[in-house]
């Protein structure tokens, strides 16, 4: 089966087309379709991708799903699943094998335009499957498009070099990276030169190769160019991911001594990288070190440390069982884990996702992972008993808790976060139910969330 890459929308004024035959091979044998479609996708992105796996042995039918998909899909539907085909987190790796015939496809759409963004990664996931030829043909035709728009050409590699990186495909981020390498050489603009760093040193740390990175953020400077805030967080996390931590510290030390300030997201990148190796012991000195320089915690802040919480982390697998206050969690903690939570509940996040007013008290739980929302749910059943017995304030007259339905969920409308917040309002015996209008969200009045509470 040959497929021609034709119609492509223009950058500006111009048109890219591919001319040069593209060969694609299904991939047998595939394996079993996953129960569901994960997140990212729309629902309707959702059924097509489902109706592809059934069929993704015969050629003749999938052609035929994938252009009947496009002629009813949006531009954004269309875009959002075949970019869901080309993320390196997809849960259907054994359909990647469509995503050239659907791009094919796409191209041909009276609204497509041009991205490099989107070429890059597909370059990079066929370059991971071992089609080279069409990689190059591809990245051939971008250049040769491009011609001497010195920056657009930057960019497009610069995209190349972090679509490789995702991917961890080490043959397509080494060509694409000693060709940005060669190109900013060349180059006299300094925002192609800091652009081609940031991403070089990005990818890099992604690879794996976090001392690599760091030698080049010393080249950086020798070159007369400043290191940003970005390269040193790269490093540090790119160090940390493998447990470097003294190489990470310096880092962060180096960071200091240029006037660089410590940062939430540089500590959170720390956090998680202590996590991932278990040292709680480090992650209690690092929140107090935090504290210390008053920086703010985050939800990622929570997330990170609560998600390398063994003894939480192993109850909320069945949270029908969960300890239902703050008193009753410490009784079960010991150690770090115990001092851990000390550090998070004296922190004022809570206060960032509560809103206290006379027509409604509301805890927004969007963006915290499970962990995360059992703490700050503890939290907050505290700071509403508070409140409600201080006489200070109007009750409110709605109660509202929003979890989510499940749309951003790694199992698409399944929300650990409303599962757990459901057995603790039925085990507390608390009167917050479902709301019939919006599934995402549990209320009741607000008099009889005080008399439950207090």
């Amino acid at each position: 089966m040959m497929l021609s890459l034709n119609q492509m929308g223009g950058i500006g004024s111009g048109q890219l087309s591919f001319s040069m035959a593209l060969p694609w091979n299904p991939q047998p044998p595939l394996p079993p379709l996953a129960s569901s479609i994960q997140c990212a996708v729309t629902k309707q992105g959702q059924r097509f991708l489902t109706k592809l796996a059934a069929n993704a042995r015969d050629a003749k039918v999938t052609n035929k799903l994938i252009a009947k998909f496009l002629t009813s899909s949006t531009k954004s539907i269309a875009l959002n699943t075949l970019s869901y085909l080309l993320s390196p987190d997809t849960t259907l790796p054994h359909l990647s094998s469509l995503a050239l015939p659907f791009y094919s496809k796409i191209t041909e759409a009276s609204w497509f335009e041009w991205n490099p963004k989107l070429v890059a990664a597909l370059v990079a996931l066929l370059d991971k499957q071992g089609q080279h030829n069409e990689a190059e043909a591809l990245i051939s035709e971008t250049i040769s498009k491009l011609g001497s728009r010195e920056r657009e050409l930057a960019l497009f590699h610069c995209q190349l070099v972090e679509s490789h990186s995702k991917l961890s495909s080490k043959h397509g981020f080494d060509s694409s990276y000693s060709y940005l390498y060669q190109l900013l050489h060349n180059s006299s603009s300094v925002y192609v030169k800091n652009r081609a760093f940031e991403s070089m040193v990005s990818g890099l740390c992604e690879m794996d190769r976090p001392r690599e990175a760091d030698n080049l953020i010393e080249e950086m400077r020798v070159k007369g160019l400043k290191p940003s805030v970005f390269e040193f967080r790269s490093v540090v996390y790119g160090y940390g991911r493998l447990g470097l931590f003294e190489d990470m510290l310096n880092v962060v030390e180096q960071m200091e001594n240029q006037g660089i300030a410590i940062d939430t997201i540089c500590s959170n990148m720390v956090l998680s990288s202590y996590g991932a190796h278990s040292e709680l012991a480090a992650m209690v000195v690092w929140l107090r070190k935090m504290k210390s320089l008053s920086l703010p915690f985050s939800i990622r802040t929570y997330n990170s440390v609560l998600n390398s919480c063994p003894t939480i982390m192993a109850m909320l697998q069945e949270p029908k069982d969960v300890p239902c206050s703050i008193e009753e969690l410490n009784g079960v903690l010991n150690g770090d884990e115990a001092l851990l939570v000390k550090e998070l509940v004296e922190s004022t996040v809570l206060d960032e996702v509560m809103v206290w007013e006379p027509l409604e008290a509301k805890l927004d739980l969007h963006g915290m992972h499970l962990g995360s929302a059992y703490l700050i749910l503890l939290e907050w059943f505290e700071a509403m008993r508070c409140r409600f017995n201080s006489g200070k304030d109007v009750i409110p007259a709605e109660v509202v808790v929003i979890c989510g339905s499940g749309k951003h969920s790694s199992v698409r409308g399944e929300s650990p976060v409303k599962v757990l917040v459901k057995q603790m309002m039925l085990r507390m015996e608390s009167p917050m139910r479902i709301d019939r209008k919006n599934v995402g969200c549990f209320v009741a009045k607000g008099r009889a969330v005080k008399d439950w509470l207090c």
